[in-house]
């Protein structure tokens, strides 16, 4: 079962990583999101594909999607809280509005299309010690798409000026990683300028997870053209090594290849139409669940966008 506003006991946060054994974990939700939205409130160029093409995600396809994820949570033992129903609000990509860094629950300035998707999730922060909950100074921008603990290593995506204020999915910017610095003095922050393209979906990263992500003890999934420079992806197929990285094509970063979830160091959750991806993957001996959530993706957001971990084991 869910959990729900009605526990008891505070919340235990803890996240270092983007693969140790998940215990508790916020997952969006569809209900009442709206419908099909008008062109000027859509803040990411595939939604707007969509809209004009006329192909745009129906709520209860979404739903059936969700719904699947959640089963395989709950299977394996995961805690699950879903954000309170605003009327009219997408809530389904719960990643962006709020993330566990370490015991430390970060409350993002977030684009302003998506401001009221925070009151959602606030009977879930609510539950957290108050002294772990840090507010994101003023002038900082920042979304959890864009940022990934990895031990000793804090990866951000981001954007400097002129891109952060031309680009609308330019959605993190260069002084979040300086407040990254000072709340985790302790670890290295390590920026990653991305390739934005409002209109073009093929073009652009909306966020760090659309074109990377680790996997396993020491592996990643990477898309080299996500990166607004060489220098970003040779970092990381040298962090990591050749042989530890997954490329993945613009074909398959387009429909969310990088964004899978992992559960655990071995289970990774996945789209069931990514038979590329999961062949490999299970080729590297990773337990693969998949499920269908293309329609999901048609919002430029696939299963990790979808979660917020608010604990992972030490």
């Amino acid at each position: 079962m869910s959990a729900g506003i009605d526990s008891l006991v505070m919340i235990d946060i803890f996240v270092n990583n983007e693969t140790a054994h998940l215990e508790t974990v916020v997952l969006g939700i569809p209900d009442k999101m709206g419908g099909v939205p008008n062109l000027e409130m859509t803040y990411d160029p595939k939604s707007r594909e969509h809209i004009i093409a006329g192909t745009f995600p129906t709520e209860w396809a979404i739903k059936s999607e969700m719904d699947d994820f959640e089963a395989v949570l709950l299977k394996h033992g995961v805690k699950v809280w879903r954000p309170s129903v605003l009327d009219g609000v997408n809530q389904i990509f719960a990643r962006d509005i709020g993330m566990v860094v370490e015991d430390k629950f970060i409350v993002p300035n977030i684009i302003e299309k998506r401001g009221k998707e925070v009151e959602g999730i606030e009977h879930i922060i609510a539950e957290i010690p108050s002294q772990q909950v840090v507010k994101a100074d003023t002038g900082v921008r920042l979304e959890g798409g864009d940022v990934m603990p990895w031990g000793k290593q804090l990866f951000v995506g981001y954007s400097k000026e002129p891109d952060f204020s031309n680009f609308e999915v330019a959605r993190t910017n260069e002084a979040a990683l300086s407040f990254l610095q000072r709340q985790f003095p302790n670890k290295e922050v390590i920026g990653f300028e991305l390739q934005k393209s409002d209109n073009q979906p093929k073009e652009n990263a909306l966020h760090l997870d659309c074109c990377f992500q680790p996997i396993g003890k020491d592996m990643a999934l990477l898309y080299a053209g996500g990166f607004k420079n060489k220098e970003g992806y040779e970092f990381l197929v040298n962090y990591f090594g050749a042989d530890k990285v997954i490329d993945i094509t613009q074909e398959e970063m387009y429909y969310m290849g990088s964004n899978v979830f992992s559960i655990n160091e071995n289970i990774i959750v996945s789209e069931i139409g990514f038979s590329r991806i999961n062949s490999v993957l299970r080729e590297k001996g990773f337990t693969v669940e998949t499920i269908k959530y293309s329609e999901t993706a048609k919002m430029e957001g696939l299963l990790r966008c979808s979660t917020l971990p608010l604990k992972r084991r030490k």
